[in-house]
């Protein structure tokens, strides 16, 4: 996935003080998940001496990764040179058949957690945290989320204000709110300009599965249930119900693309509770049910092998 890879990347080289070396299990160019061509510094076996940060990228490469003996045995190897392992995503799969999360407390991205504490019971999953830090071991959850564990790296080593300048020069939150659940892209819809009202729209996306009628959205912005549904709709241009509709269609669209979890769990962590309010939902805003857009726009594993 090119964004684990150019996300933390870009955060350490923006921070001034770290020199980025990308490493693959071969020299020549090898292709990201959106066709992007990367020409790696050196091969696995190439690289030598101590190493202070280890980030293992994640997306759909790590399957072969982790079931690549000369990859699991390189990265046992460089974490014993390295000051402190990390992975993005499921880039966590790499680091658990290398059996360096056994007995931490760990994540990945949301679809894949429950496959993980499966697949390796001796790691502690922690399902809704952005990363996890269990000693020198840092994982962290779904593509941007590796920009969130850079950053907080910048700060643990350079200090508040130098994280601070990185992620005002990208753009980004210092600290993200919410849980692993804002992995989704935010719909294409004005955002408020009511600071309370800004502040619903993040908890909306941070928390898909919560309550999101209109009492309850209107007790956290402060006002009465009229007042916050009349303000809602002048300054968003629909209702608070269309509005969450919208964030979870996307968010459950993004996670049928990309990951296998069951469309059950799906229905659930996105907050539609059930597949056929979710099914509903997809038709009305798609005109196609969920197991048939997952059919059409997931591709296979011969696909993006």
């Amino acid at each position: 996935m090119s964004l684990d890879v150019v996300g933390p990347a870009e955060v350490f080289a923006s921070a001034g003080a770290y020199k980025v070396e990308v490493v693959a299990p071969e020299r020549g160019p090898f292709f990201m998940s959106n066709g992007m061509q990367v020409v790696p510094d050196a091969a696995m076996h190439e690289v030598g001496g101590e190493i202070d940060t280890l980030v293992i990228a994640g997306g759909n490469g790590t399957r072969r990764a982790a079931a690549d003996e000369r990859v699991t045995r390189w990265v046992r190897d460089a974490a014993r040179r390295s000051r402190r392992l990390t992975s993005v995503c499921s880039g966590a799969f790499v680091l658990a058949e290398a059996g360096l999360l056994d007995g931490r407390r760990a994540t990945t991205h949301w679809a894949w957690c429950d496959t993980l504490a499966h697949r390796y019971p001796a790691i502690q999953v922690e399902r809704d945290a952005i990363f996890v830090a269990d000693g020198a071991v840092y994982t962290s959850a779904g593509v941007t989320a590796g920009m969130d564990l850079a950053l907080a790296l910048v700060e643990e080593d350079l200090g508040p204000d130098a994280a601070r300048q990185v992620a005002q020069e990208l753009v980004v939150f210092l600290r993200r709110p919410g849980g692993q659940s804002q992995f989704s892209a935010q719909i294409a819809a004005p955002v408020a300009e009511r600071d309370s009202l800004r502040e619903v729209q993040q908890w909306i996306a941070a928390n898909p599965g919560a309550d999101l009628s209109v009492p309850a959205l209107a007790e956290r912005a402060a006002m009465s249930p009229r007042n916050f549904a009349r303000a809602f709709r002048d300054e968003i241009g629909m209702t608070p119900a269309a509005y969450v509709e919208s964030v979870r269609v996307e968010q459950a669209r993004i996670a049928l693309e990309g990951s296998d979890a069951q469309i059950e769990s799906i229905a659930r962590h996105c907050g539609f509770g059930t597949v056929e309010t979710m099914r509903r939902a997809f038709h009305r805003r798609l005109g196609v049910g969920p197991a048939a857009y997952r059919s059409r726009f997931r591709p296979s594993l011969e696909e993006v092998a």
